[in-house]
């Protein structure tokens, strides 16, 4: 008795040591607290232990070692476009994209994201086509070639790009592979191994010094990048596994969205990967102009590559969608697979509806994770009250991040409508300026409304207490789930 008297005292003082630290110290928001507080005071030990893994604080943290003569370059080039801007000296190739050069201009200021208007890109919607151009993409290249995955499985679209990537390695092509060890958990070395043998490079983010334990848990890589040679570029939903080409029996058909980007923002996504290389590999890229080539891109498609990350107080990311929202004239049509907003999109949504937008929001009809399903559904009455739609796709399983604006300004990319993509990964999105690819975008939204059934506030209103509950809880953990 003497024992567990002492050691319920121990535990006891040790929540509150940890209370005041996230209260005090660390100085989270009033959602993200909260949510800690219960954890600890409804488990007590398991609690302390979760925190330990999942609740450090990385805003402050510098995780990107950049030199002085790269930063002064980064700096020169910024402040020469904003002054551009500041003047009124940029001219759009699209003039229907005059009307977002706030939108531009707060990108380029907050996080650096130049707008470069020489860019074409193709989508593509479904996995096998997005492969078969990666493949071959990597078999036409002649340099370099470098991804970044967050999920990659030794299965059958797995083997086949690392065969690819073994025979370029062989022909002299310079080939470096990132991928996030707990999005990858369980990749063996066999798989990657015989691209190291023919001189590839493989790094893994963020991984466990010590055995099934890692304290950067929380804070993953969750962008999807590939370079080839600088020109070519690929960004947005999928990752590297045979579900994504719809194999998986549980789901069937993926639907996801992926863009392939060539022209000038290729070069700030070649940035951003030698960013995030040089953080999770010993052996870093050197800097050689070869790697940012120049002057091959003849389109008129403008676009920034914005990226966000929990080593940031900035959310570049949440706050170009919060932007975007509120230009918003007729329409704002969303689909993720997660919904799980903090107050400010949140409102940003309500308002716009209120505002008489058509404000649409696709997510999946069959979920995969049942926790964030319910945390998502806790927040779709606050949008059905203001006018929104809400739409359940119900043709295999959505997880394309996308945003439309009136057809005219879309966002595709790595970051879900969450506040994990928000605040805790590492995200990187394609904001694309023009109306043509935009429209088209739009149109996609529509043929996908053909797969979907339309969630009306009574149905959401007639939900069981259960059902009510389940939601109610986990909402309440929606700030770290």
């Amino acid at each position: 008795m003497w024992l567990y008297h002492n050691y319920y005292i121990f535990i006891t003082v040790l929540n509150l040591l940890l209370a005041a630290v996230v209260i005090f110290l660390e100085r989270r928001n009033v959602g993200n607290t909260w949510a800690w507080l219960m954890v600890l005071l409804f488990l007590p030990v398991v609690g302390f232990f979760l925190y330990l893994l999942l609740g450090q604080n990385m805003s402050k943290a510098k995780l990107y070692k950049i030199s002085k003569r790269t930063t002064e370059v980064i700096k020169q080039i910024v402040d020469g476009q904003r002054k551009a801007y500041l003047h009124n000296e940029i001219v759009f190739k699209d003039q229907a994209m005059v009307p977002y050069r706030d939108l531009i201009y707060m990108n380029l200021t907050s996080g650096s994201a130049l707008y470069t208007q020489d860019n074409e890109i193709d989508i593509y919607i479904d996995g096998k086509d997005k492969f078969d151009a990666l493949l071959v993409s990597i078999a036409e290249a002649k340099s370099f070639i470098h991804l970044m995955y967050y999920i990659v499985r030794d299965d059958g679209i797995g083997r086949k790009l690392m065969d690819a990537l073994t025979v370029k390695a062989k022909e002299g092509v310079q080939i470096r592979f990132l991928y996030d060890q707990i999005g990858s958990f369980g990749l063996p070395e066999s798989y990657y191994k015989p691209l190291v043998d023919a001189g590839g490079e493989v790094a893994a983010f963020f991984p466990s010094k010590i055995p099934y334990l890692n304290i950067r848990v929380n804070y993953r890589n969750h962008r999807k990048l590939a370079v080839i040679d600088g020109k070519v570029g690929y960004i947005g939903g999928f990752n590297v596994g045979d579900e994504y080409l719809g194999l998986d029996k549980r789901f069937g058909n993926w639907r996801d969205t992926h863009l392939q980007i060539r022209g000038s923002a290729v070069l700030q996504m070649q940035a951003q990967f030698f960013l995030d290389w040089n953080l999770a590999s010993n052996k870093a890229i050197p800097e050689d102009p070869s790697y940012f080539p120049v002057g091959f891109a003849h389109g008129k498609v403008g676009i920034q590559i914005v990226s966000s990350g929990p080593n940031n107080t900035d959310e570049q990311i949440k706050n170009a969608y919060i932007k975007m929202i509120h230009a918003a004239k007729e329409s704002v049509c969303i689909q993720t697979p997660y919904f799980i907003p903090d107050e400010s999109v949140l409102n940003a949504l309500r308002l716009a509806a209120l505002s008489g937008v058509k404000v649409k929001l696709m997510i999946p009809g069959n979920p995969d994770h049942k926790m964030v399903y319910w945390a998502s559904f806790s927040y779709l009455g606050d949008l059905l009250e203001a006018g929104g739609h809400i739409l359940l796709y119900d043709n295999g399983f959505l997880h394309a991040k996308s945003i439309v604006v009136d057809g005219k300004i879309a966002s595709i990319g790595t970051a879900n409508v969450d506040i994990r993509s928000f605040k805790l990964n590492f995200e990187a999105n394609a904001i694309v300026y023009d109306s043509e690819a935009a429209a088209k975008l739009q149109r996609i939204f529509d043929e996908d409304l053909t797969h979907c059934r339309e969630l009306t506030l009574a149905q959401y209103n007639a939900r069981s207490r259960t059902q009510k509950l389940k939601e109610s809880l986990t909402r309440l953990l929606s700030p770290i789930l």
